[in-house]
This record gives C-alpha cells, structure tokens and sequence, in this order.
C-alpha cells in the first residue's frame, strides 16, 4: 500500500488467479472468466473502501494476467511493485452448491504466482506502508514459499502482519501450514471455521486461539460464515454477528471480511507496529464492519467487494 495507510496485501500475493466459473445448458458447459485470488481480492476490497493498496505480485503476461491487472488497477490498487512474469497464470474452475459456497479445482503448476525467487521480494519493494497481508497458497506451494515467508519475517521489524491461511486441502497438506511457526512473526491471524476444522481437527476455538496467541498472535479472528465471527485479543474473547443478506455466492467473502477488519483498524490508527492500543471493544467493532463488508460481498456474483460509498462507515474510535 501507499502513503501512511495499511496494508500490501497480497504483499507477496501471488495469487492473482483467474477463476472460472462454471454453467450449463443446452449448450452444453460454459465458463466465465473472473479475476479474483485471496489477497489480491483483499486489495481491490481495501482500496474500494478507501485504503490505499499495494499488490506486490507475478503477475503473467497472459489474457488472465492482463485481466487481473486491469482489475486491481481499475479498483485503485498500486501495480508499482508488481513482476510482470513470463509464466502463465494460475486458475482456479469455481463450481457453486445450491447455497452458493464454492468448491475449487486448480490448475497451478509452474505458474506464474509461485516463483519467486529471493531478489524479487526486496523490502524496499513495499514502499512506506504500516502492514503487509499475506497467505493462502502464497505462504504453501513450492518453490516459492520459503521467499515469501522470509520476505514476511523481515518485514515484521517494520509493519503489522496479517496472515489468512485460506487453506487449500487440494493443493497442500495440513503439514505445509506451520501455523503456530507463523505466529511468531504475525500479529493479525484470521481464519475461517473450516480452516480451523483441517489446521486442527477436533479443537475448540478458544483452545485454538490460545495456542496462536501464546506463539506470538495477538489478535485471531475466526469466521463461521452466517454465524458470524469469534474475534480475540490476547485471550479476551467476543462475538460478533453477521449481516443477514441474500447470498448469490461465497467467493471471496472471507478476503473482503480481512479487508474490512483492517481498513477499520487503519481507520483507528493501530496499523504499522504491534497493534499497540488495542483492546477486544475495537478489535470487535472493526470485526463487525468486517463483516458487513462480506455479507455485501456474498450478495453478488464473485470476488466483488463493495465501494465505500455503499458499505456502512463505522467512525474512528
């Protein structure tokens, strides 16, 4: 991101994907391309709600490449610190349930999004910002992870970290997903009820949020889709409701709901150290703006948060 405001989401993304989508007919099976992947879709939320976004991805050459850039440029992201890569670009063929959750296929291998190589990830890349948000395969598939992870810890000398695991049981194994090993260097955690269920089956929340924050963590949020959300400071704990709005579609519900979380905590100036100031009232409050910002989110088609002039501004605490 830029200037003095918050985040690089996707800071190391690198998950600028295209997703198809599919349909059927008579005509037999149609797909639709959309841009989307986990923390670019965090971009485009946070600076269509005001916060300035840098994507420090590899992002193709190809048609789904040029896609996503005209996305995330069109929505007010800053593609300054972004690679232009001669791999192609990872997909992902999204298939919808009767209630709108999605299920994924991916086509990932020797993509563009995972290559990174050290020299690419210079910390001089984020520019002057106050947090870098990352994960989801970024932070799991070979070979780039382990750049990514480091480029992370470096940077948390110098910014907030945010980490969204967004785990992908297709793609990684509950082994690739070193939680508790992340938290060291993280301060933001936020997961869904699904992701806890494969990171740690068998695990209670508060049980788990313990865990993460006795690492290093010092606020966990945990989505649970309609029924809202468990925020955590430091081993206090509150609940949060979500909106109840007609749901076309899931998709990147849970990365506008990171995008909300940290727009408000940027709102609040607890952005760029190590969330000095917070306590569990405004670790809520932000919580629920998160949420409205995902339920507007799920009630239209694909990855496609919401502008700050339709999303409910809570003030600055």
């Amino acid at each position: 991101m830029a200037g003095g405001a918050s985040v690089s989401p996707g800071g190391p993304d690198l998950e600028g994907d295209g997703t198809l989508w599919l349909g059927g007919g008579t005509a037999g099976l149609v797909l639709r391309a959309l841009p989307g992947g986990g923390p670019a879709n965090t971009a485009v939320a946070l600076a269509r709600l005001g916060t300035p976004a840098r994507f420090l991805g590899r992002l193709s050459k190809d048609v789904f490449g040029e896609l996503l850039r005209d996305h995330l440029a069109g929505s007010g992201v800053d593609l300054s610190a972004s690679i232009e890569a001669e791999e192609p670009s990872t997909l992902s063929v999204a298939a919808l349930d009767p209630q709108g959750r999605a299920t994924y296929t991916f086509y990932a291998d020797g993509t563009a999004d995972w290559q990174w190589k050290p020299y690419e990830l210079d910390l001089r890349r984020l520019g002057p910002v106050s947090c870098l948000h990352t994960g989801s395969i970024a932070l799991v598939k070979k070979p780039g992870r382990e750049a990514v992870e480091e480029f992370a810890r470096s940077a948390a000398e110098h910014v907030t970290i945010s980490i969204d695991p967004n785990v992908r049981p297709s793609l990684a194994s509950r082994e690739d997903y070193p939680i508790t090993r992340w938290c060291e260097w993280t301060d933001i955690l936020k997961l869904s009820d699904d992701d806890l269920d494969f990171l740690l089956p068998g695990t209670s929340t508060e049980r788990a949020c313990d865990t993460w924050h006795a690492a290093g963590a010092r606020l966990v949020v945990i989505t649970r889709g309609a029924a809202g959300a468990l925020v955590s400071v430091d081993g206090e704990r509150a609940t949060v409701a979500a909106p109840r709005v007609n749901v076309v579609d899931t998709v990147g519900a849970g990365d506008a709901f990171t995008a909300g979380l940290l727009h408000s905590l940027d709102t609040n100036g607890l952005l760029g150290g190590r969330l000095d100031g917070l306590d569990l009232r405004v670790a809520a409050d932000a919580a629920e703006f998160a949420a409205r910002v995902a339920a507007l989110t799920c009630s239209v088609a694909g990855a496609n948060p919401p502008w700050a002039n339709r999303t409910p501004q809570r003030p600055a605490m």
